[in-house]
């Protein structure tokens, strides 16, 4: 099973050496920081080209980049920004939250193609992810030890609120959060098959401790693609479905960031 986290507690005394508004400052003067107003919400985006795809149904307009593509939702009036095109895994999600917290963002959603560990979930499901296992080093540099971290409630029921007015089913449940995708195993994935864990995925755990401790809503939601549900790797076959639900969960997503 994953290796358990030495509790150390000493990392989580004090302020780092390294302040995120600090960073935020200094973008700004290097003129490297968007010249807008903060919005209160943002879409981390991991699915690439995503949201230029769909601008046609839901206009946006490039304000900037912040290690990543940084657009804001028309249809919200500067409340909603979309970031995009930025990478994949826990330390960079984390690095871009950080920063965009210090700029005066309040709430944030994580959505990205993942991997299915149940044999009843299908290429296209979608999984609104209510904790995260912790089988990566991110969150450890936040919270002390633990096996999961939760998402925030209020922001998680309106997420899936805002999925089932478009129609959209989703089922709810946890996610493992992974730094090695070639290293999950035979035993890892029978055990959290066991524990019902639905997906995999590299970065949800770490953005939910980084919620809890500077104190901002986070949520997620999977879109299940590749699966290792039978014990071995298996590719989707047909990426139409996939595409049609990371469609639906990326317009609600806007939706459940846009309401205080």
């Amino acid at each position: 099973m994953p290796v358990s986290f030495p509790n150390y507690p000493e990392k989580y005394k004090g302020p780092s050496l390294l302040d995120p508004a600090e960073m935020v400052a200094h973008r700004r003067k290097l003129g490297r920081l968007p010249k807008i107003e903060p919005p209160e919400g943002v879409l981390l985006c991991l699915q690439r080209g995503l949201p230029k795809r769909l601008r046609w149904r839901i206009p946006i307009r490039h304000v900037g980049r912040l290690m990543g593509d940084l657009y804001l939702a028309k249809q919200t009036r500067g409340r909603v920004a979309v970031l995009t095109n930025f990478g994949i895994g826990a330390p960079l999600v984390v690095a871009l939250a950080e920063e965009l917290i210090a700029f005066g963002v309040k709430r944030l959603i994580s959505m990205a193609w993942g991997g299915g560990l149940q044999p009843d979930l299908r290429p296209g499901d979608t999984v609104v992810c209510e904790r995260a296992i912790r089988d990566e080093g991110a969150s450890h540099h936040y919270l002390p030890p633990a096996k999961y971290v939760s998402a925030n409630a209020d922001l998680t029921a309106r997420l899936i609120a805002a999925l089932k007015a478009r129609g959209r089913q989703c089922e709810l449940g946890a996610t493992w959060t992974t730094d090695a995708p070639y290293r999950e195993t035979r035993e890892e994935v029978q055990h959290y098959q066991a524990e019902g864990v639905k997906t995999v995925e590299m970065e949800i755990a770490a953005l939910f401790a980084l919620g809890q401790v500077r104190g901002v809503e986070t949520a997620a939601a999977v879109v299940v693609g590749d699966s290792l549900a039978n014990l071995h790797w298996q590719a989707p076959t047909e990426v139409a479905v996939i595409e049609r639900a990371l469609e639906n969960v990326y317009a609600a997503c806007i939706e459940a960031l846009s309401q205080t």
